[in-house]
């Protein structure tokens, strides 16, 4: 474990040396793994220049290779490989050196991870950072979801002049997205000859290169993440810091992501402070105050955590450990999000039963796709041609510019006559893949099997993965928009990958001892819109939509809407290739769709068609009908006239579980009677039953029957004597039911004469309103099953003038003063000193002197 402070050299001199290019050491094949595009070029090149040669000699590199620099940044493939790499050391490669290196990980987690490895720490040359807290002078709203308050963007911007007038060199400063440095950059005019670049994952090389270069004058470089590690930018003095990151959300049961903003880290913190102290002492001026630093989190979350994990779960599954149960890794995976990922892979025949690979799924992991966009290539190229499903794919692999458009068909046109940095990666892709897909196709038939039929790995080779999560620079609507890949958020541009490297291949991936492909695949004259809505429709079955009042069903539940002035809209059906639902958001927003037909629709989605009675419970009784369905979407529905009684007694059960147990009908006396019960239940349980909604719903086949399986609709609830249903349950087995009145009695009689009702609303304490008068006489206030009752003491006139649960206690401490203030009021009625030993009545003197 190799921890060493920024510009010291771990990405650049220490390969050089364990390569024996320099330092006299024996010469090895060094692998150096960077998390994103822009740093394996820049370390490339930087190598290749410190050797006197140009990138290609002894010095190259290329996209998609093994991912170990910078581990502190807790990349899903750099976690990955490492667990790979651990488990080939351990397995068949006992003599392996491995090396992680950052400047801010944490060196002792990653040094156990690595089997006790030592922690080799530098201080190396880095030059002095002071820190400056430069927090708004107003309080600023937190920000949520991708929305950012523009008062502290304003901020920001203010502050980046002041750097500017009160310190020398360049300024670098860190915004969470796009969308934000946009914004600051429009507020940064003004400055004379300061030239401002935004740099993020998805800028065009020429920027990244211009950036990577010495300016001719004073710059300011507005930047993501992508600036945080792997780079030192030449001329930077100062770094301005907004303390925003970007992560990754996953709705793993929508199939749907989006970018939220979070609080950088701590260690995202000094790794930026780190890029103003490379040349020279430098400063940094960090946005909020000194006082919240230390409740920052330490790391960054690790996106482990947070992705999609359907292509970690195909690479598992070829390893040979589908649950990942056995690999080294710094955090497991959440067991939810590989469930959501096992169930993708099934559906597209990747994984078994058993979540072990198919021989389709070993395939599919060889082209370096999502699993999703693996089985689009697969499955389309047959029906529209290898060549256009690989151009198809290829787009859908790196979501294109927002200049595009939102129609995925007219983004394909763009991009075929575009000469934008875009559209090269585009055909760079296209060749790839058509050469992976002609060498799958010529080997297929050549993969080797065990005895049960399952491919074979036997050189435990890491396959490539998909790319993965969004770098913290991008957000879902903007050009810089590299969303996570939940199955639909194509590849971050910026990122690299796992692929084997001890395989020799021939130039289109396929294996020297493969059979060379004899026949191409037929080409089609399928129209473009036909095309790009078949591929991704394959590749996104469940984000199918019909065009429903207004927005969008999708097949998986999600109401999806366009964007104001989509060409898109009115249209049938789309098949949603690119789709996020902010945080907050009730609805999914599309960024990327075409147009589809029905007929492709069900073809791409069969999975999901189904077709059988539905009976249920909707807008308030029973509904019951023939429906043929794509998951969520109706596709045709027909009445139903003469329902399976058992599908309408669930639909009725339903509806009072829904509403309530008011759709019975409830006299008086059975609203008492659940009272009693539940008093009973509460002080004196067993045998009494519960007659909770919940215990009452559990329990419908005892007391609701016969009268439920005979009712057809809602009326028919109504007719239901809730009473006469309820007295089935009480304990008639025990012979405890015939003391129902004796143990909660409906009245009470009280010392007049007078049978007075008890009100049980409260289960805790009954409740016996009564006359004063005719409790003359009473000692104890009265109990029920052991419990005192709570006594309502009324005026003549029945009114309130005293509450008690000790009526003792009233008679000798509270009636002298309801007395004085009533028999002046009543005088009529007998107001006696002591009403403890008087005779109980309810009539007026004159009448009690007759």
């Amino acid at each position: 474990m190799l921890c060493a402070p920024p510009g010291t050299g771990k990405t650049t001199l220490v390969p050089l040396v364990l390569a024996g290019l320099v330092g006299g050491g024996p010469a090895r094949r060094v692998v150096v793994a960077e998390p994103r595009r822009i740093a394996a070029r820049a370390a490339a090149r930087r190598m290749a220049w410190l050797l006197g040669e140009q990138p290609g000699h002894s010095i190259g590199y290329t996209v998609r290779v093994v991912v170990l620099d910078e581990c502190h940044e807790r990349h899903l493939d750099a976690d990955t490989a490492a667990a790979f790499l651990l488990d080939v050391r351990e397995a068949l490669r006992p003599e392996l050196r491995l090396v992680a290196a950052s400047a801010t990980t944490d060196a002792q987690g990653w040094a156990r991870l690595l089997g006790g490895a030592p922690v080799v720490e530098a201080e190396g040359v880095s030059h002095p950072v002071e820190v400056v807290w430069a927090p708004p002078p107003r309080p600023v709203r937190p920000p949520h979801g991708l929305r950012v308050d523009p008062a502290l963007l304003a901020h920001v911007a203010s502050v980046v002049r002041r750097a500017l007038a009160e310190c020398e060199g360049d300024v670098l400063c860190f915004l969470p997205g796009v969308g934000e440095i946009a914004r600051v950059a429009g507020q940064l005019g003004g400055l004379g000859d300061v030239e401002v670049l935004q740099v993020h994952g998805r800028a065009p090389a020429a920027v990244q290169d211009a950036v990577l270069s010495p300016g001719a004058g004073r710059r300011v470089v507005l930047a993501t993440a992508v600036a945080e590690s792997s780079l030192t930018v030449p001329g930077v003095r100062v770094v301005v810091d907004s303390g925003l990151a970007r992560e990754p959300r996953v709705d793993h049961a929508r199939g749907l992501s989006a970018l939220t903003t979070v609080r950088a880290s701590q260690a995202a913190g000094r790794q930026r402070a780190g890029r103003a102290g490379r040349e020279a002492p430098g400063r940094v001026y960090r946005c909020w105050p000194e006082a919240e630093d230390a409740r920052l989190a330490r790391f960054p979350a690790p996106e482990i955590r947070l992705a999609d994990l359907t292509g970690f779960a195909l690479q598992t599954a070829c390893w040979g450990d589908p649950d990942a149960s056995g690999l080294a890794l710094l955090d497991p995976p959440p067991g939810g999000a590989m469930a959501a990922a096992r169930s993708v892979l099934t559906a597209v025949g990747a994984v078994d039963a058993t979540g072990r690979a198919t021989e389709r799924g070993v395939r599919m992991s060889r082209l370096g796709l999502h699993p999703r966009l693996a089985r689009a290539l697969l499955d389309a190229a047959p029906e529209v041609g290898a060549d256009r499903a690989a151009e198809v794919v290829a787009l859908l692999s790196e979501e294109p510019p927002r200049e595009y458009g939102d129609d995925l068909a007219a983004a394909w046109r763009a991009a075929r006559r575009g000469s934008d940095a875009y559209a090269a990666r585009w055909r760079d892709e296209v060749r790839r893949l058509r050469s992976a897909a002609d060498g799958l196709s010529a080997r297929a038939v050549d993969l080797p099997t065990d005895t049960d039929g399952h491919p074979t790995n036997p050189d435990r080779v890491p396959t490539e993965p998909d790319r993965g999560p969004a770098d913290t620079d991008s957000r879902p609507a903007d050009p810089d928009r590299v969303p996570t890949y939940t199955d639909s958020r194509p590849a971050d541009p910026d990122r690299v990958r796992v692929v084997p490297v001890d395989r020799p291949t021939h130039a289109d991936g396929a294996l020297p001892h493969a059979p060379r492909p004899t026949k191409p695949t037929r080409p089609t004259s399928a129209p473009d819109d036909q095309v790009a809505g078949l591929v991704a429709a394959l590749a996104f079955p469940e984000r199918l939509a019909r065009f429903d009042g207004g927005s969008y069903l999708m097949v998986n539940g999600t109401r999806a809407e366009l964007g104001d002035g989509s060409g898109l809209r009115g249209a049938p059906w789309l098949a949603v290739a690119v789709a996020d639902r902010p945080v907050g958001a009730v609805h999914a927003r599309v960024g990327l769709a075409t147009v589809v037909d029905e007929d492709a629709a069900r073809g791409a989605a069969a999975a999901l068609h189904d077709e059988g009675e539905e009976v249920g419970w909707a807008d308030g009784d029973v509904v019951a009908r023939r429906v043929e369905r794509l998951g969520a979407v109706e596709l045709t529905v027909r009445s139903l006239r003469d329902p399976a009684p058992g599908l309408v007694r669930e639909a009725l059960l339903t509806g009072l579980r829904e509403e309530g147990f008011g759709l019975l009908r409830w006299s008086p006396g059975a609203r008492v009677l659940r009272q009693r019960l539940a008093f009973l239940r509460l002080h004196l349980a067993e045998p009494w039953p519960d007659v909770g909604d919940d215990a009452l719903h559990a329990r419908g086949d005892e007391w609701l029957e016969p009268e439920l399986s005979r009712a057809r609709r809602r009326a028919d609830l109504a007719r239901i004597d809730a009473g006469q249903a309820l007295s089935r349950l009480l304990p008639w087995s025990t012979g405890d039911a015939a003391r129902l009145d004796e143990l909660a009695p409906e009245r009470i009689t009280v010392p007049s004469g007078s049978a007075v009702r008890v009100d049980y609303g409260d289960p805790e304490r009954p409740v016996l309103a009564v006359k004063l008068q005719e409790m003359f006489g009473l000692q104890e206030s009265p109990r029920i099953a052991g419990v005192r009752v709570l006594v309502h003491l009324l005026s003549p006139a029945g009114r309130p003038v005293a509450v008690t649960a000790d009526l003792a206690s009233f008679w000798r401490d509270g009636y002298r003063a309801v007395r004085a203030e009533l028999r002046g009021r009543y005088p009529k009625h007998p107001w006696p000193e002591d009403p403890a030993s008087a005779e109980p009545t309810r009539h007026t003197n004159a009448r009690l002197r007759r």
